[in-house]
């Protein structure tokens, strides 16, 4: 059974102290549970202190985006050999990476594979827009870009990899994907990966992110394809990300 994983995508929110402050609440409920894989990605200011807070735990690190090179006259950017070490994982190709800043998926694609190359794990955000939804073209959307990101990615990297799947339409809206067409999606998904890397497919983690909450998280987690969550807005509640993180605990003890 893969293990379900639950990643915190605190995006441009917490001050250094509210970070720590956070980190520790989350810490204190979570720091004994190892059936479930937490990580935390707060902004890059607070990575530091947040390592520190989750140091004596099972609780990763990750960080919410990178650059595609290691150096170089990029102002205000991170590279990979930057996080190399320091992180566990890096979200790459959030849609608001797409959207606000422009990035392409042949961009993505050069910072996936930066990110194998140095050792970090990237959580890969795909997902369709809800003109794309409503013009039935999300499978097209969601191939293209696994197609375009994961290129040159090999079956034996590939284990490495977290798919984020999260519709456009979902994040922050409070309209989540229903279970079912989540479950549908993440399906299809990947159906993708195994044509393009075989049985190591199977192996591959599928998140689902979107207006995800302790609310809808328990029949969300029991979903087959469904191997976690990328939460946003309620990752910035303790009590809330936990309730999320023992929804995913609920389907790794069926």
């Amino acid at each position: 059974m893969r293990q379900p994983f639950i990643a915190g995508n605190w995006k441009m929110n917490k001050t250094v102290q509210e970070a720590r402050a956070l980190a520790e609440a989350i810490a204190a409920e979570l720091r004994d549970l190892h059936a479930v894989e937490v990580a935390l990605c707060p902004p890059f200011i607070s990575l530091t202190t947040v390592k520190a807070v989750i140091a004596e735990t099972p609780i990763k690190l990750g960080a919410q985006n990178m650059h595609d090179q290691d150096k170089g006259a990029f102002t205000g950017e991170i590279s990979p050999v930057m996080l190399a070490g320091w992180v566990d994982y890096v979200i790459l190709g959030h849609s608001e990476r797409r959207q606000h800043f422009g990035e392409s998926d042949a961009f993505i694609n050069r910072k996936v594979l930066a990110a194998l190359r140095h050792g970090l794990r990237p959580i890969l955000c795909i997902g369709e827009t809800l003109e794309q939804n409503d013009r039935g073209e999300t499978e097209e959307v969601l191939a293209r870009q696994l197609r375009e990101a994961l290129d040159g990615v090999s079956p034996a990297n590939a284990e490495r990899l977290v798919i984020a799947y999260e519709p456009v339409w979902a994040i922050g809206t409070g309209r989540p994907a229903t279970p079912a067409d989540a479950q549908h999606r993440c399906a299809f998904v990947r159906q993708e990966l195994r044509a393009r890397f075989g049985e190591v497919a199977d192996r591959i983690r599928i998140q689902y992110g979107g207006s995800v909450t302790p609310a809808n998280a328990p029949e969300l987690m029991q979903q087959p394809d469904i191997d976690g969550a990328l939460v946003g807005g309620a990752s910035l509640i303790a009590q809330d990300f936990v309730a999320i993180v023992r929804a995913a605990l609920q389907k790794q003890t069926l």
